[in-house]
C-alpha cells in the first residue's frame, strides 16, 4: 500500500521571511496536493521551547543596535572557510527534540525555510539518525555558507545567479532547482487597482506610496519632513503600515494627525491584506527582505529601498538596483530627494515598473511542489564521500 505523502516544513521566527515562505508552501500544498498531509513547525520554538522568545529578542536588538557587527560576521562567514566551518560545528539545538519531532510526524520529506533547521537536519542525517529526504528553500536573492549543508538533498532557489553561487560551493547541479521564492497565493493574482482604491477609501488618480517596515524601525522622523516639504508640490497618498509596532502607530497618528497637510495619509497596524495595498500602490518604500521584495515584484510594484541590514538585505538591494527594478536611498536626505524625483517624474516611475515586470522571478507553485515531492524518488541516501565532497571543499 502506497504511503501517503507527509510534508514537514521547518521554519524560524527570526524575521518574517522564513515564516512567509513556509506559509506559502503550506498554502500551495493544500491547494495543489490536497491528498498530502502538511505541517509547519517553528524550529526555534520546538528545539528551545523556553528560550526562543528571549533569543529572538536578543537577535533583533543585535541587528538593530550593532548592524555593522552583524554585517562583519555575515561577510566573514559567507564563504566556506575556517570561521564558517567553526560556526557550523556549534550545535545550537536539542538532538533529542529533533528526533522526537521526526518520530511523531514521520514525514516523507522535510522542507527547511530557515538555515538553522537545514543545519539540524544535516547533522542528524550525517550521523545516521535519519534518512528522510530534506529540501532547503533559500529565502533571499543571495548565497551564504550557512544555507549549504552536506545532508541537504535539494535546494530551491529564487534566481539563476543564486544557483550559480551554489555551484561554486560544489553543490551538484542536479540538486539545485530555480523555482523563485515561494509566495502566498494572494500575491500571484491580478487585481483591479481602481476598485481596490475605492475599497480602501483612497483617491483613484493620486500618486500612492506604500511605506512598510515599521516593525523594524524603518519609519521615522524623515517621513515627517517629506510630508512637510514644500518641494512636494503635487498631492500624494501615503499608506504607513506599522506592523505590530503599536507604539509607532499611535505616535504617527498623533504627529501626522496634528499636521495640516495637503496629502492623504493612511496609517495601519498589522494587516492581512498587504497584497491589496501593494496592488493599489505606485511605489513601495521598504527594507529589502527577500519575501517582501518578491511580493512587490510579483505585483509589479517599483521599490525604493531604505536601511537594508548589512548582509543579505544589502545583497538583495544590490540585486534589485542592478535589475533597474528599485532605487536605494542611503540616508534620510537621499530618501527625500529620490522620493520627490520619482513623484515628479512619472517616466522614471514607469521605467522602474517596466523593469520590475521584466525581472519577475515569480515561481510556479506546482513546479515548486513537484521539486519537493519528487526529491525522495530522485535521490538515494547520500554516502559519506558524496556528502562531504562539496561541504568540506
Amino acid at each position: 500500500m502506497k504511503r501517503r505523502d507527509k510534508l514537514l516544513i521547518l521554519t524560524g521566527s527570526l524575521g518574517d521571511g522564513h515564516n512567509k515562505a513556509a506559509q506559502a508552501i503550506l498554502e500551495a500544498t493544500r491547494f495543489h496536493r490536497p491528498d498530502a498531509d502538511v505541517k509547519v513547525v517553528d524550529f526555534l520554538e520546538w528545539t528551545h521551547p523556553y528560550l526562543h522568545g528571549v533569543g529572538k529578542y536578543c537577535y533583533m536588538q543585535w541587528v538593530k543596535s550593532l548592524p555593522s557587527l552583524y554585517g562583519f560576521l555575515y561577510r566573514k562567514t559567507r564563504e566556506d572557510n575556517t570561521i564558517s566551518h567553526l560556526f557550523k560545528k556549534m550545535k545550537s539545538f536539542s538532538t533529542d527534540r529533533m528526533l522526537e519531532l521526526l518520530h511523531e510526524e514521520e514525514p516523507t520529506e522535510v522542507v527547511c525555510t530557515f538555515p538553522g533547521a537545514a543545519a539540524a537536519m544535516s547533522y542528524l542525517k550525517c550521523n545516521g539518525w535519519t534518512t528522510v529526504p530534506t529540501v532547503t528553500v533559500m529565502t533571499d536573492y543571495t548565497d551564504h555558507s550557512y544555507w549549504v549543508h552536506p545532508g541537504t538533498d535539494r535546494y530551491l532557489v529564487g534566481a539563476e545567479h543564486v544557483k550559480k553561487a551554489l555551484l561554486r560551493y560544489r553543490v551538484p547541479e542536479q540538486r539545485i532547482v530555480v523555482t523563485g521564492i515561494p509566495l502566498r497565493m494572494p500575491f500571484t493574482r491580478e487585481y483591479d487597482r481602481m476598485a481596490l482604491r475605492d475599497k480602501h477609501g483612497l483617491h483613484r488618480e493620486m500618486p500612492t506610496v506604500l511605506v512598510m517596515g515599521g516593525g523594524h524601525g524603518l519609519i521615522g522622523k524623515q517621513f515627517k519632513s517629506v510630508l512637510q516639504s514644500e518641494e512636494l508640490t503635487a498631492p500624494v497618498q501615503f499608506i504607513f503600515v506599522c506592523g505590530r509596532n503599536e507604539k509607532l502607530r499611535l505616535h504617527l497618528e498623533e504627529e501626522l494627525g496634528s499636521m495640516k497637510m495637503r496629502h492623504h495619509v493612511k496609517i495601519t497596524g498589522f494587516v492581512d491584506y498587504v497584497h491589496e495595498l501593494m496592488a493599489l500602490s505606485d511605489l513601495i518604500i521598504t527594507k529589502p527582505g527577500g519575501l517582501t521584495i518578491s511580493e512587490a515584484m510579483a505585483l509589479e510594484l517599483p521599490m525604493m529601498l531604505y536601511k537594508p541590514i548589512p548582509g543579505q538585505e544589502q545583497e538583495n538591494a544590490a540585486y534589485l538596483v542592478g535589475l533597474g527594478a528599485a532605487i536605494q536611498a542611503k540616508n534620510a536626505e537621499e530618501l527625500k530627494n529620490q522620493l520627490l524625483e520619482v513623484i515628479a517624474n512619472r517616466s522614471l516611475l514607469s521605467k522602474l515598473k517596466e523593469n520590475v515586470k521584466m525581472s519577475q522571478q515569480q515561481g510556479d507553485a506546482l513546479h515548486m511542489l513537484n521539486a519537493i515531492f519528487e526529491t525522495r524518488h530522485h535521490f538515494i541516501p547520500q554516502s559519506e564521500d558524496m556528502r562531504f565532497s562539496y561541504a568540506n571543499g
